[in-house]
């Protein structure tokens, strides 16, 4: 069993406060499913299978949330990369997953002082006259503190927790193996595409621990808004910001979230709406790099009706092709094209086991809603969200790229009604899609992808001859293997060895009743003490299979 390898001293005791926070929570069955009640009672860990009334009444996206927020933060952080993840759960999970939140208590400054001093290279005082040590903030792996710099300049120290690394590794090890079980054992549960999400929760949560990523991604949204004086990134102070600590300009604005604030400091929403609006879609649709948490929480509001953004520890990435694909997608739903939509779908897809047919049909009819409605009119987050729901049913999931991207255009949509009702997403969605159509189709970007199509044929080429000498030397030397795997023999293969077994144990349980009826009769006949040892232990042993037999003949039935 996989659990054996993780049955080592230093993740036991966090294995065991995960599977008790399962159970308190109502998913003991999942425990025993995988395994983990095994593996912790064979260790002499004993399991409470206790479930609180008030717990049990809870809807299940709400107990799944209250047990993420128990877990701790690394498991926060992967109720949050799961909120992204729109193709994989209905709207129910992503809002509950939504409200996860990333805080915690802060502690004390001299607990920081000496990972500061070490990281700075000096003292703190000698860098920052000034250095609040009450946090302004604190998260689970990280806190943060305003200071000054010599010259006056505010700023902010965003601290990394000390020792977080080695507890964020320990749960990132357990979810791994957790993912691989799952996946194995409890078939229902593969659409979620368990190792997937860890996989890339483990991506973005090792680069949200390293700080100093956070600072390039920053500079570059910086550098692709350094002709919009409308919007604000903090400036990043390189002298000192390391993978532990990152030092940037200190934003001084009305936090997103102080709606109120707005009207009294006379801000303008709708223009602000607007250049949010703006903004995002440049991120997205020219840039093909964004912010992937623009929530109210990153966002500040300054005079002149400008916007500052903070927070780059999560950001997507989007090719040119997806772009281009993404605009091909809202082209056909107005020119009401079924082929055409469907088609981006599967290829946006990471599986295509589903009928293209039946794909086709619920598409079109999808489509017919939209018939003749210009691109100005439609509703995109609206109709983004109803796409995705379609994926769901015919179990096609999308890559993390593309599932940060349509959350953020929710997301987006969302923070626009709330600054002005009135907003309207699609105009500026339009205009948008209309240049990533002319810029894709444009003389340039036709000779660039051409002339990168020759290169990449031609390097194809050239590395087919030292290719094919390869494959004919292994050939030679007979370390040539082609490895073929038919999934439904495979199956069949497991069900046939399993039936071999239990024909086996069958024939050995009656050749023991057999043998131990011979021995006891033999043995009775010149003893008259009655069935002898060794003939009622044979009879024990007999029992003991023909049990296992029907056992095992009864949980076959129920796969």
């Amino acid at each position: 069993m996989l659990w054996q390898a993780i049955s080592a001293v230093r993740d036991l005791g966090r294995l065991h406060d995960i599977a008790a926070v399962l159970i308190r929570y109502g998913f003991g069955d999942l425990v025993r499913r995988i395994g983990m009640a095994g593996v912790l009672e064979r260790t002499g860990r004993a399991l409470h299978w206790h479930v609180s009334e008030d717990l049990a009444r809870l809807e299940s996206p709400a107990r799944v949330r209250r047990a993420l927020e128990e877990l701790g933060p690394s498991f926060v952080k992967l109720g949050q990369i799961l909120a992204t993840r729109v193709d994989l759960f209905s709207p129910e999970w992503i809002a509950e997953f939504s409200k996860l939140q990333d805080a915690a208590i802060a502690i004390p400054f001299s607990e920081l002082r000496a990972q500061l001093t070490e990281d700075l290279g000096e003292l703190p005082e000698d860098i920052f006259p000034r250095l609040e040590v009450d946090a302004l903030a604190a998260a689970s792996l990280a806190q943060v503190h305003r200071a000054w710099l010599a010259d006056g300049t505010p700023v902010i120290l965003k601290i990394r927790r000390p020792g977080i690394r080695p507890l964020v590794e320990a749960d990132l090890r357990l979810l791994k193996r957790l993912a691989e079980i799952i996946e194995s054992e409890a078939p229902d549960l593969r659409r979620y595409k368990p190792r997937e999400v860890v996989r890339q929760f483990t991506l973005s949560l090792r680069r949200e621990l390293d700080f100093s990523s956070e600072g390039r991604s920053a500079e570059r949204v910086a550098y692709n808004f350094s002709a919009h004086p409308e919007i604000v990134i903090p400036k990043i102070y390189w002298t000192w910001t390391c993978e532990r600590l990152n030092v940037q300009d200190y934003i001084e604005g009305i936090p997103g979230r102080d709606l109120a604030a707005l009207d009294t400091a006379g801000l303008d929403r709708t223009l602000l709406a607007q250049r949010g609006a703006d903004a995002v879609l440049k991120m997205i649709l020219e840039d093909g790099f964004f912010h992937a948490d623009l929530h109210p929480g990153n966002l500040f509001y300054l005079p002149d009706n400008r916007i500052a953004i903070i927070d780059f520890g999560m950001v997507g990435r989007i090719s040119e092709e997806r772009r281009f694909q993404l605009a091909m997608l809202l082209h056909g739903l107005v020119s009401h094209d079924a082929v055409a939509v469907s088609e981006v779908l599967l290829d946006w897809s990471d599986n295509a086991e589903t009928s293209n047919d039946s794909l086709h049909i619920e598409i079109d009819a999808f489509v017919d809603q939209y018939h003749g409605v210009q691109l100005q009119k439609l509703d995109i987050g609206r109709m983004l969200s109803e796409l995705v729901a379609i994926l769901r049913d015919h179990g096609l999931t999308l890559p993390p790229d593309l599932a940060l991207l349509i959350k953020a255009f929710i997301t987006l949509e969302g923070l626009g009604r709330q600054l002005n009702p009135a907003f309207d997403m699609t105009s500026a969605t339009a205009r948008a899609l209309e240049q990533v159509l002319i810029t894709h189709s444009s003389p340039e970007a036709l000779v660039k992808r051409g002339w990168r199509s020759v290169i990449d044929g031609l390097s194809l080429i050239a590395s087919l001859p030292k290719d094919l000498s390869r494959l004919l030397r292994a050939a030679r030397r007979g370390r040539l293997q082609i490895q073929v795997e038919v999934l439904p023999l495979k199956h069949f293969g497991e069900k046939i060895d399993r039936a071999v077994s239990r024909l086996s144990l069958s024939i050995i349980t009656a050749a023991l009743i057999i043998g131990s009826a011979i021995v006891a009769n033999s043995e009775s006949n010149s003893s008259s003490t009655g069935l002898s040892t060794l003939g009622l232990l044979g009879f024990i042993a007999a029992a003991s299979g023909g049990i296992w037999v029907l056992i095992s003949i009864w949980r076959s039935g129920k796969d």
